[in-house]
This record gives C-alpha cells, sequence and structure tokens, in this order.
C-alpha cells in the first residue's frame, strides 16, 4: 500500500477510539462498575480479534480492524481508572507514601509489551501470521478475567458541589469547566500527539535508509524499554523535583530534539539515542498528566475524565495527523517527520500548570491530596 492509503486505514481505527473511549468511561462511572466494563471491552476485543482470521481484502479488514479498535478504546483509560483509586496518592498530607505508585502499572505493561513482542516474533516464524490473532485473543480473554479479579474501588468521598459551579450543563460540561483540565488535555494534544508521524512511518524511514528489520525492531524496543524505566524508576522522582510545569517542559523540549534529528539522519547511532527520548516524551508525560488529574477531577468523573483524556488529548490528536502524515511523508519524505517539532507550543503553555486558581469543586480521584495543593493548580470549576 501506497503512504497515502496506509494513513486513512490507521487514522479510521483511531477516530472510532474517539467516540468508543468516552462512551465506555461515561457507562463506567454511571454504573460506577470500572471493572464490569474493563472486562466486557476485553473479552469483546478478543471475540473481534478472531475476525481478522477470515477476513480478506481492504474492506473487511478495515471494518475488522474498527470494531476491534472500539473494543480496545477504554482498556488502557479504564485500568488507569483501577490503578488511581487505589494507589499511593501523589501528594499525601502526613508526607509518607504507601502502596505502589500508579506508575508501576504503566511500567509493567510496557515491560510485556517487549516480552510480547519478542515471543510474537518467534511465534510468527514458527506458526505464521496468524499466530497473532490466536495470542491477542487469548491474552485479552485472560484480562477480562483478571479485570474482574483486580482490588475493590473504595468508597466515594467526594465533596458536595455548588449548584453554581454545576451550572446546570451536567458532569461533562462541569468536568470540561475545570480549567486544568482543560490545560493538560491541550498539552498532551500537542505532546502525544506529536508521536503520529513516528509510529506511522519511523520504520518506512528506516527501511529506506538500509536499516535491517531486525535492528529496526530493536529501535522500538529501545523506546519501550526507556517507557519501563521512567515508569518504574525515574518518573516519579523527576516529577516530584521539578514539579508538573518543569517535568512537562522538559517533555516538550525532548520532543523538539526528536522529531529534529528524525528528519534530518536516519544514522544509527543518533537513532538510538533519540528513541530512548521516548521515556520523556510520552512517559515522563503520561505521568505528569496523570498527577494533575488525580489531583483535581472528582472521583466519580474519573473514568470519564480519563476516557475523555484519553480520546481529546492523544486520540484526536493521533487521529488527525496520522491522517495528514500520509500525504507529507509521500511530498517530503523524512523531512515530514520534523513536522512534529509543533510540539514546542507546548513549552510556554506548561507554565500556565502552576497558575494559583480558588475554589476547589469536589474531592480529587486520589486520597489525601491537600486541599492548598489543589488549589494551586487550578482545581475548581470556573470558566478561566
Amino acid at each position: 500500500m501506497s503512504p497515502e492509503a496506509i494513513a486513512p486505514v490507521l487514522a479510521a481505527s483511531a477516530a472510532v477510539r474517539l467516540a468508543a473511549g468516552p462512551a465506555a468511561g461515561r457507562f463506567a462511572d454511571r454504573l460506577h462498575a470500572p471493572k464490569l466494563i474493563l472486562a466486557v471491552s476485553a473479552a469483546g476485543a478478543a471475540l473481534i480479534a478472531l475476525g481478522f482470521l477470515p477476513a480478506r481484502g481492504l474492506g473487511p479488514l478495515l471494518a475488522v480492524g474498527v470494531l476491534y479498535s472500539a473494543a480496545l478504546a477504554p482498556l488502557a483509560p479504564l485500568t488507569d481508572t483501577l490503578a488511581l483509586s487505589v494507589a499511593a496518592p501523589a501528594r499525601p498530607d502526613d508526607g509518607v507514601r504507601r502502596g505502589f505508585e500508579c506508575g508501576w502499572v504503566r511500567g509493567a505493561g510496557s515491560a510485556a509489551f517487549i516480552l510480547g513482542t519478542v515471543l510474537s516474533g518467534q511465534a510468527v516464524e514458527h506458526f505464521g501470521i496468524t499466530a497473532v490473532v490466536w495470542l491477542s485473543t487469548a491474552l485479552l480473554g485472560a484480562t477480562a478475567f483478571a479485570s474482574l479479579a483486580a482490588p475493590r474501588l473504595p468508597p466515594r468521598q467526594d465533596a458536595v458541589v455548588p449548584a453554581a459551579a454545576k451550572g446546570g450543563i451536567g458532569d461533562l460540561g462541569m468536568l470540561l469547566r475545570l480549567p486544568l483540565y482543560r490545560r493538560v488535555v491541550l498539552i498532551a494534544a500537542l505532546i502525544l500527539g506529536s508521536h503520529a508521524m513516528h509510529d506511522s512511518f519511523a520504520v518506512i524511514r528506516w527501511g529506506a535508509a538500509e536499516i535491517p528489520a531486525q535492528t529496526a525492531g530493536l529501535l522500538w524496543s529501545l523506546s519501550v524499554a526507556a517507557e519501563v524505566i521512567v515508569f518504574l524508576f525515574i518518573g516519579r522522582p523527576v516529577v516530584d523535583h521539578l514539579g508538573p510545569p518543569g517535568a512537562v517542559m522538559l517533555a516538550a523540549g525532548a520532543g523538539v530534539i526528536r522529531w529534529a534529528v528524525m528528519a534530518e539522519t536516519a544514522w544509527l547511532p543518533a537513532m538510538a539515542a533519540i528513541e530512548a527520548l521516548h521515556g520523556l516524551t510520552f512517559a515522563l508525560l503520561h505521568l505528569t498528566c496523570i498527577r494533575l488529574l488525580a489531583e483535581c477531577v472528582p472521583r466519580r468523573l474519573a473514568a470519564t475524565a480519563l476516557t475523555l483524556y484519553g480520546a481529546v488529548g492523544i486520540g484526536a490528536p493521533a487521529a488527525l495527523l496520522t491522517l495528514a502524515s500520509g500525504p507529507l511523508y509521500a511530498l517530503r519524505s523524512p523531512r515530514a517527520l520534523g513536522h512534529g517539532s509543533v510540539v514546542a507550543v507546548a513549552l510556554p503553555l506548561a507554565r500556565m500548570l502552576r497558575e494559583p486558581i480558588t475554589k476547589p469543586a469536589s474531592a480529587p480521584i486520589l486520597p489525601g491530596t491537600s486541599t492548598e495543593r489543589r488549589q494551586s493548580l487550578g482545581c475548581n470549576s470556573k470558566p478561566g
């Protein structure tokens, strides 16, 4: 397929997540059942994956891919919802952290991604490409059962939200009126959305530069390994030391370097160096955003907030930029990868994350966050 044809196919699967993710999150909040919705989504994805076996041709493959993406869309944000609900608070009142860190869950997933990539490659070599379908079905089925065994969520402890704060606009409207929430989503859209061109055409770029497929796989694994290191070990200390604004600026700066270098060269040592920056451009940014949302969003809107963040802050930019990446790459080839440097726009926006605004709307997702801390982050429901 040509680059112009690849991009719409990838974008269609990404676009369907925009509706599927928030819809599932809204159901999870209304039913107070994120575990159940997670289990149903995983089981549905497992069954839909089997549709790839008989599918032949662009139309059937696209249809199955869109349905598959819709079922997959809620998995990551709902997992974050469950993890945030039982993880150690970001800012405990007594200064002592107890329990596991939320980043450990994401880090474990990233580590499993590396292992799965290696094992699936071996499975394809021995059993053919359909082995991927059977492995996906089995693992998604296991996810459905495992989600039901997740820890019971603590009872809601939201404070009463004044009627003036709601303004008769409903829960979603109240969420969108949180200044910090809007800023986090915008920054995530700029930084995480900038990955679209890389994710669509990096391997094609490396292949054109005569980098062997095996080496390209190692480069891809290197970026995920950097995620693991940040999620498990250095991410939280960095955010604690720099604060959310500093951590976001570091992630944005790393993105500018990463995409600018990739547009200019495919020299293997340079590619290895910038792929390691994925730990900053993705993992550090995600940890920072999740911390801010955990301290600000009412618990009863947790699943809605995180799935909407995933759709608008990650999915929508990815879909639009993926759609644009095909024509851009066809027109400018490797130089098109430099368009990701638009992430620099996030640098001045990062300073707004610490703008003091008062009147918190209700209790945060995580317990143990002081009112003063939430006020400094703009956790209110006034327009601004």
